[in-house]
């Protein structure tokens, strides 16, 4: 029932009520119903008990000279014990709890640069739930808890950070970039190097290969016929090489003398080159 028409109240759960006696405190009612003697007395006013908050936006500078919004988030309730100083101590506690947020915050965020308050707003929260602890537990407030919960630079600050942070990225990409190219140039030259040499050895193994061959059919038709000479199998040899060439290039516009004076030419060159070796030797 309402306190201005009857002399029973009732006050809910997690609340206090404070009773006057004509204008002068008389007491505190706990959650209940409560008889008053109305209209001597009367419930002037019910506290909540309940953790509240208040958020509060403070702007401020950097040591660096960057503006920043700071918010702030004080979570605070009011103490059983101590309901009368909440009350009667205190016409705006909320005015009150915000002004010592602003004295805190900017007392300590100056002191640091903007990358550094970034990275210490906890230290930030630290500091604030230190002052007002002490202040408001005096007035009857209990301070739960103080969050800061943004703190945000002007756009151009935040466009400028983005740009440098971008340029960071792109200038890390480039330089992975050039030693992954400089490893596949690396690599690409080391396989063509192996390539040549395998090539190498191939052309080597095979040009040994043909030597022997040819050793082997030389003394084979030495051998076989009677009255051949080496001299004999390797004119042979050179005339069937001579004609395996013509039919290989056939194809292409190469033109080449293929009468028999060319062939002995021929002959007598690779013979002097064999003799000039054998002398060397």
């Amino acid at each position: 029932m309402s306190s201005d028409c009857c002399c029973f109240v009732c006050v809910r759960t997690q609340e206090v009520g404070v009773v006057e006696d004509l204008g002068q405190f008389k007491k505190l009612l706990d959650p209940g119903l409560h008889c008053v003697n109305w209209p001597l007395q009367s419930v002037v006013a019910r506290l909540s008990l309940r953790i509240q908050q208040l958020d509060v936006l403070c702007e401020t500078k950097t040591k660096d000279n960057v503006f920043v919004q700071v918010a702030v988030a004080v979570q605070f309730r009011v103490l059983v014990d101590s309901a009368y100083d909440a009350y009667y101590r205190l016409t705006d506690p909320r005015n009150q709890i915000q002004s010592y947020v602003f004295d805190v915050v900017r007392s300590t965020v100056p002191k640091m640069e903007l990358d550094e308050a970034f990275a210490s707003k906890a230290e930030v929260a630290a500091a604030v739930l230190d002052q007002l602890k002490d202040v408001m537990k005096d007035y009857g407030y209990e301070i739960k808890n103080c969050l800061v919960t943004d703190l945000s630079p002007d756009h151009k600050v935040k466009a400028s950070m983005n740009e440098i942070n971008a340029s960071r990225r792109l200038k890390e990409a480039a330089a992975h970039k050039a030693e992954a190219d400089k490893v596949k140039q690396v690599k690409a030259a080391e396989a063509d190097a192996e390539a040549r040499y395998l090539s190498g050895l191939g052309v080597a193994r095979q040009r040994k290969a043909i030597v022997q061959g040819l050793q082997e059919s030389v003394g084979a038709f030495a051998d076989e016929v009677e009255g051949a000479t080496p001299k004999d199998v390797m004119d042979i040899l050179l005339l069937s090489q001579y004609f395996d060439t013509l039919s290989s290039v056939g194809a292409n516009s190469l033109i080449l003398e293929h009468d028999p004076a060319t062939v002995a030419a021929l002959r007598q060159s690779v013979g002097g080159s064999f003799l000039t070796g054998g002398k060397k030797k």
